[in-house]
């Protein structure tokens, strides 16, 4: 895992054990609400894109969560 990849792997999202935070959100919450949290990263990640001068990779960000989300309904 790259640690110094802000969109797919930010380090300061990874405890030491190796366990990032998405993980650990997934875990805690019911799909229903994991689905909502995804949904509202990639609003989050989209409606603030020009605000913070980091448009680009915000973009990627919406993108990564985006893909997560598609990724988990088709596996069901």
């Amino acid at each position: 895992m790259a640690s110094d990849d802000p969109v797919n792997h930010p380090a300061h999202y990874t405890a030491n054990e190796g366990i990032e935070c998405i993980e650990a959100i997934e875990a805690t919450l019911t799909p229903e609400e994991f689905h909502g949290y995804l949904r509202g990263q990639v609003i989050k990640y989209v409606w603030r894109c020009n605000y913070k001068g980091k448009r680009l990779e915000d973009l990627k960000k919406a993108e990564w969560y985006l893909k997560k989300y598609i990724n988990l309904l088709k596996e069901e």
